[in-house]
């Protein structure tokens, strides 16, 4: 038997372990908001890990967004050292999930075996991932226990909020310096035989119109900032969505839509606020002198941000100068700028030769639509070699019954066990 057939073999028979292990991770119930068991989930895996000979950190993200004594961030870093000096390769998995929603068959949590799947929040963004990796993990230390150079693994906190709390700190810490590690694989859900490059930019804000209150039987006393923010979103519909629409990327972004700018409006929020569900009387009657929405803008590597902005600002510019008593603020949120790793990275070949072995098909390269933890690897960490490989449907993903395929698990755990091999030996 070959030693990759013994890598296969390994594989195989961990099955079992393998559902058994990604049902325990979604009945931890790492909700995010508010940042729930991120301590529970990282002693689970850290007693596993450590029974495995890997050493291991727990970091919290003191000071970071939304870390409180009540809601500490927790992350796990684990790292097993081989005999000889070599690169090393590092699995790095969220471990938060979103929140439940409505619409569910099957118990959220309850990590349900039904048709070769496993259905639970997380299954498939990221647990299943998670967990292919720990198996490929073990499976190459098995086979190979003298391999060189070292394999870390890392559950993190609060890709799902930006990951502010998790990679951004641990890059900040230097965990990601290119001196310690060499090739990072983040198995985030984007199909077996597909390898993500990098995601598009995105740029949050709020557009605030503002107006003077009044009471409501006397309209023209006031000055309504719903209104003035009517105006704005004639505007856009008018000018700024027909104008993304003719932005388009060579980045081989999925789905076909994605392929163009975008923009979202997440929320508006005008006038006399909701009131609390038992409140049984009538709003007030007030002119709103304040309305706001928050945009969500999608932009391409071939796009400046500070281009993405001046589109925003020209639009309210121009409201303004046709508008009478026009008044906004506009307030930056968040921004990431986009990024890619190159087709002939280290990473993405090894990945790339492991998927045709495994899959006996040709590996498709895709962009993500949406940002995730590269962001902060390229960005803080300096680390360009990396990519998201890893199991489960995008489409999957924050959606009710959401499930990971067992055979999906297994072969991705035999691409990423491959990977070990031929970048460890």
């Amino acid at each position: 038997m070959t030693e990759t057939s013994r890598l296969y073999a390994e594989i195989t028979a961990r099955r079992e372990d393998l559902i058994t292990l990604t049902q325990d991770l979604i009945r931890i119930p790492t909700l995010n908001p508010p940042g729930r068991n991120y301590r529970e989930i990282c002693d689970y895996l850290a007693a596993r890990l450590s029974d495995k000979g890997f050493t291991v950190e727990m970091v919290r993200a003191f000071g970071a967004p939304a870390d409180s004594e009540t809601y500490p961030r927790w992350n796990l870093v684990a790292r097993r050292e081989g005999g000889a000096p070599g690169d090393c390769v590092h699995f790095n998995s969220h471990h938060d999930v979103v929140e439940v929603g409505h619409g569910w068959t099957t118990e959220p949590f309850g990590g349900e075996v039904k048709d070769g799947r496993i259905y639970g929040r997380g299954a498939c963004d990221m647990k299943g991932g998670l967990a292919a990796s720990i198996i490929a993990a073990e499976a190459f230390l098995a086979v190979h226990p003298n391999f060189k150079g070292a394999i870390e693994i890392s559950a993190t906190a609060d890709e799902e909020s930006g990951g502010y709390g998790g990679v951004a700190y641990l890059a900040e810490q230097g965990y990601f310096d290119p001196s310690r590690v060499q090739h990072v694989i983040i198995p985030e859900p984007l199909n077996k035989d597909r390898i993500c490059l990098g995601h598009r930019g995105v740029w949050w804000a709020e557009i605030e119109t503002q107006g003077r209150i009044a009471h409501g039987s006397m309209p023209f006393l006031g000055d309504c900032a719903v209104r003035h923010m009517g105006a704005v979103l004639a505007e856009m519909e008018r000018y700024l969505f027909p104008l993304l629409a003719t932005k388009h990327t060579a980045m081989p972004v999925v789905p076909e839509g994605a392929k163009q700018s975008t923009l979202n409006i997440n929320a508006i929020h005008g006038g006399e606020p909701i009131q609390d569900a038992d409140y049984t009387g009538l709003p007030a009657p007030c002119v709103p002198d304040r309305c706001k929405i928050t945009i969500d803008r999608r932009f391409l590597i071939e796009e400046d941000i500070d281009e993405v902005k001046a589109e925003i600002t020209g639009m309210l510019e121009k409201i303004k100068a046709e508008r009478p008593n026009f008044t906004y603020e506009l307030r930056d949120l968040f921004e990431v700028q986009p990024t890619m790793t190159d087709e002939d990275a280290p990473v993405v070949r090894t990945v790339q030769a492991a998927i045709e072995k495994v899959l006996s098909k040709q590996a498709e390269f895709v962009v993500s639509p949406g940002t995730y933890d590269q962001k902060h690897i390229d960005r803080i960490g300096r680390l360009k070699n990396c990519i998201a490989y890893g199991p489960g449907i995008l489409d999957l993903a924050h959606q009710p019954d959401e499930w990971v395929g067992i055979d999906d698990m297994i072969d991705s755990a035999k691409v990423m066990a491959l990977t070990l091999e031929e970048l460890l030996l």
